[in-house]
């Protein structure tokens, strides 16, 4: 039984959608994003101080990267019940442990209060943040990818992936003004508190838009066709995972080889570099906190324009050249950044966030594409979060040691090269996502005219 096809929304309701589902993800990337700019700083004087500085900095990178850990499972329950549930309600739910793992750490004792406990609870509440952040990516992306059509699907689908820039804009500029404004004996005291501690007064802001739209209207009609088969004493549906790995492994794992280049090369430019700057290049805290903040706002301002030239030459030619151009970029990025100037370290962050941006941007709609709608937020979220556990969470802690291995730039850049060709040869093996429609994918009504090259779900895999 097919559904009926969905009205699209009216542009002022997808502009709150999408409103909504940016606020959200800013929130979620902030508190994120601030604890990977804190560890650089000084997460590794307050909680593992017994320690050398490169070895106590490579100890807080590894309390970052245990919320890497925790996203595989965030996208697998969030996402199984993302699936049976909507999409809005574990938007919510997520929002509201994120923000209040976040307050938490802005109000936890450090080491010099009550000893190893401070490390031990600073990664409690990261593997909160990382297990909130696995649930939020997919069912935010999703629920404006399901309202909006095919022909912009990718534009207005890349506005919830400005988060990331919008939280790093937000977590980096907040902090650079705090230490800009206060000595280092201060910030390091409490002043490194107030990041953290405002994060309560965002939640409260996401909640209130993110609470005011609707769930997905692609979603409410695969959820009538599940209830009418139900009614008709059909076969009972498939738990989303289970048919995600017997139907999409194959667009899984394309997916996490996406994210390899995107992953790796976003937290060594934006997380990493703040290591590097200050010790390699010996720039001042200040000076690489400013450079990661205007290259913020340049990537944010990139990645729609990333997403609409998607909509137009297809999602595979846009993350191709971002894939390339950052593999490309690493040698003169960090040759620039050992000039020791902060234009140069601008134009060194700036163009590789730009890159970055080409692959960020078509990613939403890209994934979103892969998926048929009851197993959409189960596939999009163990594609994008489990690639995380090898991308984003080791990233800075393998280039702080290669740095502290080898003292040479050369072996990071490498290393950021080789994620770039495995996210090569997954977009070359991928198919063209661009201009599916979200309800022929899953009816199975057809391919769109202009994208012969899509394959039909088995019929015993489309959701009813």
């Amino acid at each position: 039984m097919s559904s009926p096809a969905a009205a699209p929304p009216a542009p002022n309701n997808l502009k709150r959608i999408v409103a909504a589902s940016l606020i959200g993800t800013t929130v979620e990337w902030y508190d994120f994003f601030l604890y990977g700019s804190a560890a650089a700083l000084v997460f590794n004087k307050l909680f593992f101080p017994d320690s050398d500085p490169l070895v106590g900095t490579l100890l807080s990178f590894l309390t970052y990267a245990v919320g890497f850990a925790a996203r595989p499972l965030g996208a697998l329950v969030f996402g199984h019940y993302g699936d049976r549930l909507g999409r809005k309600k574990l938007l919510v739910l997520s929002l509201l442990m994120m923000g209040g793992a976040t307050f938490a750490i802005g109000l936890l004792p450090t080491h010099a209060t009550v000893g190893s406990a401070a490390p031990v609870l600073l990664t409690v509440l990261r593997l909160v943040q990382g297990f909130a952040l696995g649930g939020e990516w997919g069912g935010a992306v999703l629920l404006v990818s399901e309202h909006g059509d095919a022909r912009r699907r990718g534009f207005w689908a890349s506005w919830p992936q400005t988060g990331a820039p919008a939280g790093q804009l937000l977590a980096t500029g907040v902090l650079s003004a705090l230490t800009a404004l206060m000595s280092e004996s201060a910030f390091e005291s409490w002043g490194w508190r107030i990041p953290f501690l405002l994060s309560g007064v965002l939640v409260i802001l996401g909640l209130w838009i993110r609470l005011s739209v609707d769930e997905s209207p692609v979603f409410k009609a695969a959820l009538a066709q599940a209830a009418q088969r139900k009614a008709d004493a059909a076969p009972a549906e498939k738990m989303p995972l289970v048919a995600v790995l017997r139907h999409h492994w194959r667009d899984v794992l394309i997916a996490m080889g996406a994210r390899m280049a995107e992953n790796i090369s976003y937290y060594v430019i934006t997380a990493f570099i703040l290591v590097y700057a200050t010790t390699a290049a010996d720039l001042s805290k200040q000076t690489a906190l400013n450079a990661v903040l205007v290259a913020s706002a340049v990537h944010f301002a990139v990645i729609p324009l990333w997403g609409a030239l998607s909509d137009r030459v297809g999602r595979r030619p846009v993350y191709l050249i971002g894939a390339v151009g950052v593999g490309l970029w690493m040698f003169p990025f960090f040759a620039l950044i050992d000039s020791r100037s902060f234009g140069s370290l601008l134009l060194a962050v700036t163009v590789g966030l730009v890159f970055h941006g080409a692959m960020y941007a078509p990613q939403a709609a890209f994934f979103a594409e892969m998926f048929a709608t009851r197993m959409r937020y189960s596939g999009a979220s163990i594609g994008a979060q489990f690639s995380s556990v090898a991308a984003g969470a080791p990233a800075p802690l393998i280039a702080t040691a290669l740095l502290a291995e080898f003292d040479s730039s050369t072996p990071i850049a490498l290393y950021v090269i080789a994620a770039a060709l495995i996210t090569v040869l997954a977009i070359v093996c991928a198919k063209e996502t661009r201009n599916r429609d979200l309800e022929d994918l899953e009816a199975g009504t057809g391919a769109p005219a202009d994208s012969g090259d899509r394959t039909a779900l088995p019929t015993d895999a489309r959701p009813v």
